[in-house]
């Protein structure tokens, strides 16, 4: 299933994209899309069963797509988690997965606009598979195990401010956590959509030119591997996010002058089966 949340900030209702690609309402079944519902399999058969009777309501489809999960419970983030993009920022292929955190405030919609930070220099690219948990996981010992934890995968744009980041000392965080800095969707779709995690080409444009083209395939430390090895460190819940990593072609990695974000850019970015997003960015 493609699940989604649409409607004004403040005023999201519960969705779906049916396999016909219309957009079908779900508030008279499920309050929300979040991690109680994602917990909850007789709730998600009954979203199932009302989808393949065709009688759920539709929705304009001029209705703005809001982020595709309500009361995110914490976003982790996985650094240097593709060989190529370690490569092209000249760092060493880590040992061990990179963690940083993002607050789930940072997230808004898939079209929603993205702000420059108030002396941002150096604002960022960055596609990205999110991972979505529905099962509460800790200590799992098994690749299958750290799967049968996902409820599904959407696209997050992990945007950056590099000189926040790296230059001004600390912890990542402050490059990461600015406001807009996540934007999350257009769907959530169940795992089941997703046989194979490692086979999801991912690629983001700016302004129409392409700066990222590569693949889940690439990556260092795969899906099933990055939930186990959170899961020995800190207990995922129905509802957090994993941000997995990027490829190479950001504008960190970039000759100089470095092409990096300004007011009036506009971004697409797409992985395979689950969407697409389009942001134009502004001054904050």
């Amino acid at each position: 299933m493609k699940l989604l949340r649409a409607g004004a900030v403040g005023a999201e209702r519960p969705a779906l994209l049916d396999r016909d690609g219309v957009l079908r309402d779900l508030s008279a079944l499920v309050p929300d899309i979040d991690g109680s519902l994602l917990a909850d399999d007789a709730a998600l058969a009954r979203i199932r069963e009302a989808e393949a009777d065709g009688t759920l309501p539709v929705l304009d489809a001029s209705v703005r797509v809001a982020p595709p999960l309500g009361r995110i419970g914490k976003i982790v983030c996985i650094g240097l988690n593709y060989h190529d993009h370690a490569t092209e920022t000249g760092a060493d292929i880590p040992a061990e997965p990179i963690i940083f955190m993002k607050a789930p405030d940072t997230v808004v919609g898939p079209d929603d606009t993205v702000l420059v930070p108030r002396g941002s220099e150096k604002t960022d690219w960055e596609v990205e598979l999110a991972v979505v948990i529905g099962r509460e996981l800790r200590y799992a010992a098994s690749a299958d195990e750290a799967l049968a934890a996902v409820a599904g995968y959407a696209i997050a744009h992990d945007v950056s401010e590099r000189a926040f980041q790296i230059e001004r000392g600390g912890q990542w965080d402050k490059g990461k956590n600015c406001e807009t800095f996540n934007p999350l969707g257009p769907w959530l779709v169940t795992a089941d959509e997703v046989p194979d995690p490692q086979a999801l080409g991912l690629r983001l444009w700016v302004n129409g030119e392409l700066k990222q083209n590569g693949s889940t395939a690439d990556q260092i430390f795969p899906v099933a591997e990055v939930v186990r090895y959170l899961s020995q460190f800190m207990t995922l819940y129905p509802g957090d996010v994993i941000n997995t990593g990027t490829p190479a072609g950001v504008a960190l990695g970039q000759p100089e002058p470095k092409p990096y974000l300004r007011a009036g850019d506009v971004v697409e970015l797409e992985i395979d089966g689950l969407g697409r997003q389009r942001q134009v960015f502004k001054g904050a």
